[in-house]
Order: C-alpha cells, then structure tokens, then sequence
C-alpha cells in the first residue's frame, strides 16, 4: 500500500466540480478524486489550522469516535467499483496506541492486534475529512493507485486551488445551496458526486477525478 497525502483541492475547468489531489510519498504521482462543494468544503476545514465556531458534522465524528473509545488508526481507499472508488475506516481500540499494533502491510504476531478493532465502509471523501480531523494517515493499494494517477503538474494544481478558493469566496450560501440543488441526481440515478459518469479525458493541467472513481 501507499501513504498518500492531501496535496490540495482543484476545480475542474470544464464542469466546476471541485477535486481533492491525493499525492504519493515521491510528488510524482496523484490521484484526482470529483467530489461536490459540501465535501470539499468539509475538507478544506480540515486542512485549516482554525477550528469551526461550532462542531461540524466530521468533527462530531471525532469527537463521537474518541467518546467510544475508539481511534481512527488509518483510512485505507482499497478498490474502484463502477467509477467509484471505495474505502474503509479502520478503528482501533484507544489504549492499543503505542501497544505495537502493526502498520499497514505488516503482518502481527501474538495479540499486538486488538480482536475488537473494526473496519468501517466510507465514502472516500467523508474518510479524508475525517482522517485530517484525526491526525491519522490515509492508504491507498498500489494497484488503485496505478490506475487512477496521474502525473503532477504542481503549476496548474496551484491554479486550479486558487480558482477554486475563489469560487468560494464569489458564492453566497444561497447560491452553494441552488448549485448543490441543481446538481442533485434523478431519483433512481447514481447518487454522490463520487460516482459521476466517466468525464471528459482532461487535458495538459487539468484534474481528472476520482473517474476512475470520486470520493
């Protein structure tokens, strides 16, 4: 598996939609994820170093994860199925930090690995929003990874931020809350913005989402 990193959030130039950019420990490599305005704003607040006035739904998350006893030990993104890619919260008992468990692709041995750690399904983008909130690391199989990459251009992702931070800034909630409306699918279509139809082959400095996949 790969260690990826939030490397930032994009906007696709042709459909608006905003993109979080996953890189790989080299930089040389990234995954595109589509995802709506909601989930990259959710995520943008976790990259943020301000905390919210009031806790936000991912932040109830955490706080709802610690209560339990719980501790997010890492976010594995593990398959694309239908353009969508999958993943998985792994949780771990809170005492078990420091007490050997093993790292991803390790194997264990005795009882380092608590027999009560869990494994939840996730929306990829609800999993990153988390996994920022938590301080905890996001995982990525290397066969997803080949797939769904792409080269970095580090000068049009810094554009494509900066348009996207500006979209934000010119839009009034009222306006968010008409676009989100407007991008509402059909009942009985895919649901998400991370299962969109496969989109156009992006060009030189444009993202390509989560098609294969969206989070």
């Amino acid at each position: 598996m790969v260690e990826m990193r939030v490397a930032g959030i994009g906007l696709d130039a042709a459909s608006r939609s905003p993109i979080v950019l996953l890189r790989d420990p080299s930089g040389r490599r990234q995954v595109p994820i589509w995802i709506d305005q909601a989930q990259a704003q959710n995520i943008l607040a976790g990259l943020s170093d301000e905390p919210a006035s009031r806790p936000l739904s991912h932040d109830l998350m955490a706080a709802l994860i610690d209560a339990g006893g719980l501790r997010l030990d890492r976010v594995v993104i593990h398959t694309i199925e239908d353009s969508t890619f999958r993943a998985v919260l792994k949780l771990i008992p809170a005492q078990a930090v420091g007490a050997g468990e093993p790292g991803p692709g390790e194997s264990s041995s005795g009882n380092a690995k608590p027999a009560t750690s869990l494994e939840l399904d996730a929306r990829p983008s609800d999993a990153i929003a988390l996994a920022l909130r938590t301080h905890s690391p996001i995982w990525m199989l290397e066969e997803v990874v080949a797939d769904a990459s792409i080269p970095v251009d580090a000068e049009a992702d810094a554009e494509d931020q900066d348009k996207f931070r500006r979209f934000l800034d010119s839009t009034s909630p009222a306006d968010l809350v008409r676009h989100l409306r407007q991008a509402k699918p059909e009942p009985g279509s895919t649901s998400e913005a991370e299962s969109e139809p496969e989109p156009p082959a992006p060009g030189p400095g444009e993202e390509h989402d989560d098609s294969p996949g969206s989070g």
